[in-house]
């Protein structure tokens, strides 16, 4: 039986992708007491980075968005596995943290992780609502245009 956030999934018409496997040397995410980190996820969309380049340069805003959102999808995935299955033992999605590639004169970074931030919301409800860090940096890898790393209280 589906429950709550699942059901909030299928609502909003996602299906989680199968979570992607680390490309070096590190974790998809690590469980320490309550709190579960989740590496960060590029926009893979069925085995290739959807979404490539520079927000503000060649990806619009508004692809940057979804890029992010897409990003915050892949979380979840990773979080279901790191919860036995489970989406309903997130207590509260804690932290997320956004790294946007854009050149130096890009301003709009927090626009563009408002895709991840309103999703964790529709999916999570007021436990979706989380403290945020949103950066521009200049190259992500495989050449992704948004990276997003969450941080998760479970039960």
């Amino acid at each position: 039986m589906a429950g709550t956030i699942e059901g909030n999934l299928a609502k909003l018409g996602i299906t989680l992708p199968v979570p992607a496997a680390p490309v070096a040397n590190y974790i998809a995410y690590n469980i320490v007491g309550n709190l579960l980190v989740v590496s960060g996820q590029i926009p893979f969309v069925d085995g290739k980075v959807a979404f490539t380049g520079k927000v503000g340069a060649g990806v619009s805003i508004e692809q940057g968005q979804e890029a992010a959102r897409v990003c915050f999808i892949n979380l979840v995935a990773q979080v279901k596995a790191a919860c036995g299955g489970d989406l309903d033992r997130v207590k509260r999605v804690v932290r997320l943290g956004g790294f946007i590639a854009a050149g130096p004169d890009f301003t709009q970074h927090a626009v563009v992780m408002n895709g991840a931030s309103d999703l964790a919301v529709a999916v999570f409800g007021e436990a979706g609502r989380h403290a945020r860090t949103t950066i521009g940096v200049p190259s992500l890898p495989a050449d992704a245009a948004v990276e997003v790393e969450g941080m998760f209280e479970i039960a």
